[in-house]
């Protein structure tokens, strides 16, 4: 980057992100299989189901609406949303591939044909527009009878079918997919499980103990996938996924900053400084003495982990947490399905998500400062209402700000020093929401013509930012 100009770099790799489970629908066709989203009520009873235990996952039309079954009709629609991706000027499209497509089960022994053509399908159709696909191995879409059968990533047993799967996949587009991740946002099971790991937290359940192990199964699993990629797609670059949310201190009390830095490295470094670093940093020692976990790690696991590191780190920023030892008296604030106090020098989206673009580059500053390896901002947005305006248009101002600020953040760290790939926006067309199952909570440059309560007719329309960010990438970022 040109210092003086603050470009970014040539090849930088602008675009939009979504995930399959929020956007695909068809939740039967092609002889797909139940997935964890399949069975998530939309609404404010999805984060009931999300922190209190007990939940069946099972599907009960009678009590609950299910938005992710249809979503926005994208299994239909492919070819009409990305060529809006290439009018906009797509690089690459970050996409998720649904496991329960490849294999409907999850344990059968050859994949589902139908999935495999779908997913051909759209690739081509990406690079026929010029867009490279950024893939998503497993985005909170663990198919159903593995969290029936085998109690999730709890299992053991699931890495088998987990690399089967990845075989299946990396064999089948070894010449369409050059960029993959892993897990997304695998830390965020630390807050609610149900999504990435396939259980629900039970009563009498030791909360650590479950996950940290559930972890260890899904870090062998992924070094698996890392090794197997290189091996079949010797050119492709495969990255972990994480979820980062710097942790502030709420005052100079050393209480205070030593409770923060606790908080952010459990949260926002452990997954990372396994996956990157290849081993189990020296804290979590303490961590897991003080909690009572022992780890069941068999013969080879540790190194598998250590020969088979990630090349890059993707990751979501929306927001920063504020954190003090004693909350009591202080007012919370949510965001992702996180929690911290009050940050009195942010304001907040209309969900509570606390607004913080300089969050950003301390964020990217903090990850390549530890671990020098390249940078992807694969999530980052505003999830806001927006209005249709009587001549059709959607003046969304405010999501303009939110992205240019943000971008203007990214741009800083590179003059910093940060190695940073790409920048795809989180919901670049407008899809469910993972956290509360709404359309209401919108994120895209795309308007689709669909609500709440189940009505609408899918209609896509360009909002005011599709023409701001179209101009953004077309100028490599100068006219922000």
């Amino acid at each position: 980057m040109d210092v003086l100009t603050k470009k970014f770099p040539e090849g930088f790799l602008w675009g939009g992100a979504t995930a399959a489970n929020q956007l695909e629908g068809g939740f039967h066709d092609g002889n797909k299989g139940l997935n964890i989203a399949d069975v998530l009520p939309g609404g404010k009873e999805r984060l009931n189901v999300l922190k209190e235990p007990g939940f069946n996952f099972e599907i009960d039309k009678e009590k609950y609406s299910y938005p992710n079954h249809e979503g926005i009709d994208f299994y239909h629609r492919y070819k009409e949303d990305i060529a809006l991706f290439a009018e906009m000027g797509f690089k690459v499209y970050r996409m998720s591939i649904a496991w329960t497509r490849i294999f409907p089960n999850g344990n059968e022994l050859e994949a589902n044909e139908e999935g495999l053509a779908f997913y051909d399908r759209v690739f081509d159709e990406l690079h026929k527009h010029g867009i490279e696909p950024v893939v998503t191995i497993s985005h909170y879409e663990m198919p159903l009878n593995l969290v029936k059968e085998y109690g999730g990533w709890r299992s053991r047993e699931v890495i088998g079918f987990f690399e089967r799967y990845v075989n299946s996949i990396f064999n089948r587009y070894k010449d369409k997919v050059k960029y993959w991740m892993t897990f997304n946002e695998i830390n965020s099971a630390l807050h609610f499980p149900i999504m990435s790991m396939g259980f629900s937290i039970e009563k009498e359940e030791d909360k650590y103990q479950s996950i940290f192990q559930a972890f260890h199964h899904q870090f062998v699993a992924s070094s698996i996938a890392v090794k197997a990629c290189h091996e079949i797609i010797p050119d492709a670059q495969i990255g972990c996924m994480i979820i980062f949310a710097p942790v502030y201190s709420y005052d100079c009390n050393p209480e205070n900053v030593m409770y923060a830095l606790q908080e952010e490295r459990i949260f926002n470094y452990f997954c990372g400084d396994v996956q990157v670093r290849g081993e189990y940093p020296a804290y979590i020692k303490r961590f897991f003495k003080e909690h009572n976990i022992k780890l069941d790690i068999q013969e080879g696991d540790l190194e598998l982990i250590k020969e088979h590191t990630v090349d890059y780190i993707g990751f979501s920023y929306y927001m920063s947490l504020t954190q003090k030892k004693d909350k009591t008296g202080l007012e919370n604030t949510p965001g992702n399905l996180l929690e911290g106090v009050k940050n009195p020098f942010l304001k907040a989206s209309d969900w509570g998500w606390e607004i913080d673009p300089t969050g950003l580059r301390i964020t990217l500053n903090k990850l390549y400062d530890r671990y020098e390896i390249p940078l992807f901002v694969v999530e980052n947005g505003l999830g806001a209402y927006d209005k249709v305006e009587e001549d059709g248009s959607i003046q969304d101002d405010y999501r303009i700000d939110y992205l240019r600020n943000h971008i203007e953040a990214m741009r800083e760290a590179v003059v910093d020093g940060v190695e940073l790939m790409g920048y795809t926006s989180w919901g670049c067309i407008d899809l469910v929401s993972a956290s509360t199952g709404e359309f209401s909570k919108r994120y895209g440059f795309i308007y689709v013509d669909k609500h709440d309560d189940g009505s609408g007719t899918l209609e896509r329309k360009k909002k005011k930012s599709f023409y701001w960010y179209k101009n953004v990438i077309e100028s490599n970022g100068e006219a922000l």
